[in-house]
């Protein structure tokens, strides 16, 4: 079965698809938001990370030719926003979650001031 005609993974495609949409759809509101929206956002974001992490282990096991496109396409994104070209992307993964974990630090001590 082609990787992309798996139910598993176009139910988890989809549902990056639409956290993408919800984070870009609030990314440039965050500032103005209440500590309570952007806990909720930062918790959309962090859920995201997680969701394209398992995606992408997913692409690095199969040897599905439209996966290991998907994969090297990713890479090339990557590079093109400037991080370089062997950078292992769980690296990056563990970058945004630590980035995310920053974020909610930043929200919690907004809230008790």
């Amino acid at each position: 079965m082609s990787f992309f005609k798996s139910e598993v993974v176009r139910a988890e495609m989809a549902e990056i698809h639409e956290l993408q949409q919800e984070v870009y759809s609030n990314v440039f509101k965050f500032q103005n938001m209440s500590s309570e929206d952007k806990s909720y956002h930062v918790n959309i974001l962090e859920k995201l990370i997680e969701k394209q992490r398992v995606m992408y282990t997913r692409l690095s096991l199969s040897d599905d030719p439209d996966a290991k496109k998907m994969k090297q396409d990713i890479v090339d994104s990557a590079s093109m926003m400037g991080l370089p070209k062997n950078l292992d992307m769980n690296k990056v993964w563990s970058d945004m979650t630590k980035m995310v974990d920053i974020m909610r630090k930043q929200i919690d001590k907004e809230s008790e001031s």
